[in-house]
């Protein structure tokens, strides 16, 4: 179990996000409909294959950072491999982290992403989605979760 005075929580942080959950999920489906090749479980998480088409690379960095940014529990990195584009996915050692990593993995598999189904998904194995608003975290409402703020 980590430390929990030195590991980050494990939250979905809508705070800073320049996009919502809505478009982030059509954006998901639209690099998979673009270069998806494979996914696979790696020792340290979820990786996916994606080619290494003109642009894909900068692409998933920048969706890769938009991650980053609202998910400090994960890490995701974007490298290239040959004529693949590589997206790794790890997490903190922590139950509920590792299930966001299963929700990660079946990602692919959904090119048509729904957010109230995913919001659920995170719901029931416990990650809150949240903003911060000066020194008040709140839960996000749906229609902030849906549309951005």
């Amino acid at each position: 179990m980590p430390d929990p005075e030195t590991a980050p929580a494990v939250v979905c942080d809508m705070t800073g996000a320049p996009d919502s959950a809505q478009e982030r999920l059509a954006e998901y489906a639209r690099l998979f409909d673009a270069a998806f090749v494979s996914r696979e479980r790696t020792p340290a998480g979820v990786r996916w294959r994606l080619r290494a088409d003109p642009g894909i690379e900068a692409w998933a960095r920048d969706l890769a950072a938009r991650e980053n940014a609202c998910c400090a529990f994960m890490t995701i990195a974007v490298t290239v491999a040959g004529e693949h584009v590589l997206w790794d996915a790890s997490t903190i050692d922590d139950p509920v982290a590792r299930g966001v990593l299963d929700l990660f993995y079946d990602l692919p598999g959904d090119r048509s992403p729904d957010v109230a189904a995913m919001h659920s998904r995170l719901e029931r194995i416990g990650v809150p989605v949240v903003i911060v608003e000066g020194t008040v975290t709140r839960p996000a409402t749906a229609a902030e979760i849906r549309d951005g703020r």
